[in-house]
């Protein structure tokens, strides 16, 4: 029976796996680190806040997508607590930690990278379903979502903490990795690839959709009456949720492939060189994204933009808002599928908007 060195500090794996980049994030380098990390995290939890925030108090937000959105923001929260936990268990300390700490600071980034990836491979599926079925809302109600929500942090709680219940080389080191020093390596491939995999599912998936309402757009733009840019709503909604897809397949992709190689016992490869630096690219992609939303959102940033001023809109804007839909009004309809299937209303509509507007100054 092979011996088990659960009581073992983590200083005796990475020797044994010959890991010496622990003793590099030392002096300046460990500041600098430390610094640009405290930033960006503050960062990810302002920005994140604002977005949940904004959704809860904007009705316009109230749809099935925004609550996804909202979960995906909350998993970026997330994401930037398990940063916050890394940076002062890394270094020097990441020899001094137990076996179970060390679980812990590896468990909480895996967490993070599961509920993001889940939440956008739901919010794609359900995308799909409106807008194949040329809905006007999505079916889902919000016990659904709700429920949706829950299984998607039971999953990435489950899939943290794999290596927790067993799925380690504490027992057989031989097979230990490099990178993770207490992690099986056939662990680090199934891990890798299975979210290599689910990247590729999404990204086919979006792909799909964007030429679909690009199709149905194109045909619809002749019966239209509405402007040009109206018209291309719906495939400026989705070129904005495949941006937030982009950018987090570029930021994690390359931390995965380095995962694989290690997986695969590439010992030519150099990947003890360029692991922190794909940490890093994988911290950005928590920092894109609420500048995607708010960027691509008009009624987003204005939404974040009152409270962060803590000052709301003047009364007679407020009351022009509701009578008036707004593009953000017009892209919630369009992300419920409501532009596919009646295109001619959708731009009636906001035609009479634009006239509205222009009576009223």
């Amino acid at each position: 029976m092979n011996e088990c060195y659960y009581d073992r500090r983590m200083d005796f794996f990475y020797n044994r796996t010959k890991t010496d980049t622990a003793d590099e994030w030392t002096g300046p380098q460990l500041i600098g680190v430390l610094c640009f990390g405290t930033f960006f995290c503050l960062f990810i939890f302002i920005s994140n806040s604002l977005v949940i925030a904004a959704v809860v108090k904007n009705k316009r937000f109230h749809f099935p997508f925004y609550y996804l959105l909202a979960n995906l923001a909350a998993a970026d929260f997330f994401a930037g607590i398990a940063y916050v936990f890394l940076m002062f268990n890394t270094g020097p300390v990441s020899k001094t930690l137990t076996v179970n700490r060390w679980f812990l600071r590896q468990g909480l980034l895996d967490t993070s990278l599961t509920a993001s990836l889940v939440n956008l491979l739901v919010i794609a599926v359900e995308r799909h379903m409106s807008i194949m079925r040329m809905k006007i809302h999505s079916n889902l109600t919000k016990k659904r979502v709700t429920f949706l929500i829950i299984s998607i942090w039971a999953i990435a709680i489950f899939m943290g903490a794999v290596p927790t219940l067993g799925w380690n080389c504490l027992c057989d080191i031989t097979v230990c990795s490099s990178l993770a020093p207490i992690y099986s390596r056939s662990y680090l491939v199934f891990w890798s690839v299975l979210n290599l995999v689910v990247f590729f599912i999404m990204v086919v998936v979006y792909i799909r959709i964007y030429m679909y309402v690009q199709r149905k757009t194109n045909v619809l733009s002749s019966h239209t009456s509405g402007s040009i840019s109206r018209r291309r709503t719906p495939v400026k909604l989705m070129k904005t949720v495949m941006t937030v897809l982009g950018a987090f397949v570029v930021c994690w992709t390359p931390g995965l492939v380095v995962l694989l190689l290690d997986g695969l016992n590439c010992t030519d490869c150099g990947i003890q060189h360029v692991k922190r630096w794909f940490l890093l690219l994988a911290l950005l992609n928590s920092v894109m994204n609420p500048i995607i939303y708010s960027y691509k959102d008009d009624e987003m940033w204005a939404t974040m933009k009152r409270m962060i001023c803590c000052s709301s809109e003047d009364k007679s804007q407020e009351r022009r808002s509701s009578r008036i839909p707004s593009t953000v009004l017009c892209r919630s309809t369009d992300i419920s599928g409501h532009y596919i299937e009646d295109g001619i209303i959708q731009g009636t509509i906001c035609g009479k908007g634009d006239l509205g507007d222009k009576g009223n100054s």
